[in-house]
């Protein structure tokens, strides 16, 4: 394979807008303001094409990192589709996948970090050997260099790390820092939900599951998904997270999916008001067990929560 890193750095970018997609989820959406980049190998039809959302193409210098790791991959019959600037990562996602070739679409962070170069053939052996699963994931583990503050917060939070699985298991743990799906699978749920800012992975997720396809984590499949690397970042992205579950739950309260902490089956919608009388519960329990980062977590999420509804209660 050729050096992608290189080849990401000399290529040119073209406007998201002009790129036509083969499907429309939703006939609100707006017109990408991103701006995309295809690496293409010579086969025309590879096996892979990889889709990278990013703000900036940089991430604090995660995302090059994260293209030589791509490169470095055992199988080598891929495409690298980057959408740059487009602040929905969801309207990202069905532009780099309205440019795809391959029979697989594989997504990930552009600060996603891949320890194995077999993560890629890994997750494809699983797909071509089990029709019925729709998208099939990794599972997010602590690097060994995390530094005290990172290692704390992933052994805390809920679904920021976990034991990996020995088998092939059903898991709401699947999710789009590095997971595959079909091409076809993925055309015919409607891509990516375009208009809601939070819960996208519940809502393909769960497009997926209404199709009777499963969603599993793949054992030996491993990839790091960082938090931020401070209190002060922390705290704003869980404060953000409420304001966008806020706004997703005021606009479109049919796509507020339910997030499970553990793998199996689970309960895909709950009641709001059985989410507000659990969520003091949680806090409790956060306390109880002797995590206080997930409890401060949880505070930030609330107050960005109510943030979002006070502020949309003075515009009506």
């Amino acid at each position: 394979m050729q050096n992608i890193e290189a080849h990401f750095q000399s290529d040119q970018w073209l406007p998201a807008a002009k790129v036509k997609r083969w499907f429309v989820k939703n006939a609100n959406s707006e017109v990408s303001p991103g701006t995309v980049w295809h690496y293409t190998p010579d086969n025309a039809s590879p096996k892979i094409s990889v889709i990278i959302p990013t703000i900036d193409a940089n991430r604090g210098g995660n995302f090059l990192k994260l293209l030589a790791q791509v490169d470095s991959q055992d199988i080598e019959d891929i495409e690298v589709i980057v959408v740059r600037g487009d602040p929905r990562q969801g309207r990202a996602i069905n532009t780099g996948a309205a440019l795809a070739r391959g029979k697989y679409i594989l997504t990930l962070d552009d600060d996603t970090s891949l320890p194995d170069r077999m993560t890629f053939s890994k997750l494809v052996a699983v797909m071509e050997s089990h029709p019925d699963i729709g998208i099939a994931g990794g599972n997010n583990a602590v690097p060994a260099d995390a530094s005290l503050f990172v290692r704390r917060v992933m052994q805390e939070l809920p679904r920021r790390s976990w034991d990996p699985v020995q088998e092939i298991t059903d898991s709401d743990l699947a999710e789009h820092p590095c997971m595959i799906m079909s091409a076809e699978g993925f055309k015919s749920v409607g891509g990516e939900n375009e208009l809601i800012p939070r819960g996208l992975d519940p809502y393909l997720r769960q497009q997926f599951r209404n199709l009777h396809k499963r969603v599993v984590v793949v054992p030996g499949v491993i990839y790091h998904h960082l938090p931020p690397d401070n209190f002060g970042k922390l705290l704003l992205q869980f404060y953000r997270n409420g304001r966008q579950a806020a706004y997703t739950h005021r606009n479109f309260p049919q796509w507020m999916i339910e997030t499970p902490q553990r793998h199996g089956q689970f309960k895909v919608k709950q009641s709001f008001f059985f989410r507000i009388v659990r969520f003091p519960m949680r806090l409790l329990s956060a306390l109880i067990i002797g995590k206080p980062i997930w409890f401060l977590c949880e505070v930030f999420y609330a107050l960005g929560f109510a943030s979002e509804c006070i502020a949309s209660e003075k515009t009506l």
